[in-house]
């Protein structure tokens, strides 16, 4: 767990869960603080960290040493950013906001881990931010909905697809509703469930939608029991997706609820022990899912198991 904010600001601190004893204990810190940047595991083994609210710094985590250096810097500072990484080693960031001039990038960039380097690529087809992006089973990567101004209020129903061989972004089907702060999970059948999210930037859906690669299509599916957004979506081993917490009408959730693929619906499953948005859920080996920290009436030091 690294960065966030605690509610007095912005943290470089990290700390290391283990499953096996259920505590935390701290680890290096980053060289900066961070609120709303990415974490992306690369092959080898290392952690990028990229993005902040003004800044276009990035540094690495060694798991090995327990700390953190200093990697190339971004083209663009951003946050609410995606960062995929490829089937070559190398990680999409694309979209964002930069708060140093207001600027909704559709830029994106590629980290190579062997140079160490951020290099630009093609641009989204459009600004996008508290967008998704999932890899595909085909190597390309879906981006969907989010925020296509910094007014909060423009949310976008399209989708693009990047070819990471052709290094650009096209269109694809849209989705039937427009969302931002939704999520999305690749299913083992190559769909990809696009779940809950905002419409106008404040208004929880309950709606959920697939995208079919070889169509290049979204079709309805169940809705949730319960309209949410900044929530979380976790791939179980057994196919289904959990989903936890969020916030729905100002008010952040206890509920989760689990989606059935063969059956296309969602049905309730047990709540948490907190309200919690704005968290975390990890597959951990063992196959429960690690809640941690979040929103709910203040900022969360706590977290749970789901099993």
């Amino acid at each position: 767990m690294v960065g966030g904010d605690s509610g007095g600001g912005p943290l470089a601190s990290a700390e290391l869960y283990d499953p096996a004893t259920g505590t935390f204990t701290t680890t290096g810190g980053m060289l900066v603080p961070r609120p709303e940047h990415t974490a992306t595991l690369l092959p080898s083994g290392k952690v990028l960290l990229a993005g902040d609210w003004s800044l276009g710094s990035a540094e690495l985590y060694d798991p090995d040493a327990g700390t953190f250096t200093v990697t190339g810097n971004m083209k663009t500072a951003r946050y609410g950013h995606t960062a995929t990484l490829l089937p070559g080693g190398k990680v999409l960031i694309a979209g964002g906001v930069n708060l140093t001039g207001h600027d909704d990038p559709a830029s994106a960039e590629l980290y190579d881990p062997a140079a160490g380097t951020f290099t630009a690529t093609g641009s989204m087809t459009t600004k996008r931010y508290d967008h998704t992006a999932t890899l595909l089973p085909n190597g390309k990567v879906l981006i969907t909905g989010g925020d296509g101004g910094y007014d909060g209020y423009t949310i976008l129903a399209s989708a693009e697809l990047y070819d990471p061989i052709a290094g650009t972004f096209t269109a694809t089907g849209s989705m039937a509703a427009a969302r931002c702060e939704h999520r999305a999970t690749l299913l083992p059948s190559g769909k990809v469930l696009i779940a809950g999210g905002a419409f106008d930037g404040a208004t929880p859906l309950a709606s959920a939608e697939l995208y079919d690669q070889a169509a290049g299509t979204f079709t309805a599916t169940g809705s949730m029991t319960a309209p949410r957004y900044d929530h979380t979506a976790t791939l179980l081993p057994s196919g289904e997706v959990l989903i936890a917490g969020g916030r729905s009408d100002s008010a952040d959730l206890t509920s989760a609820e689990l989606y059935d693929p063969i059956a296309g619906r969602f049905t309730t499953t047990g709540n948490m022990a907190a309200a919690r948005c704005d968290h975390t859920a990890t597959l951990l080996d063992n196959g429960k899912v690690l809640v941690a920290g979040g929103q709910g009436y203040g900022i969360l030091a706590s977290a749970e198991l789901y099993q």
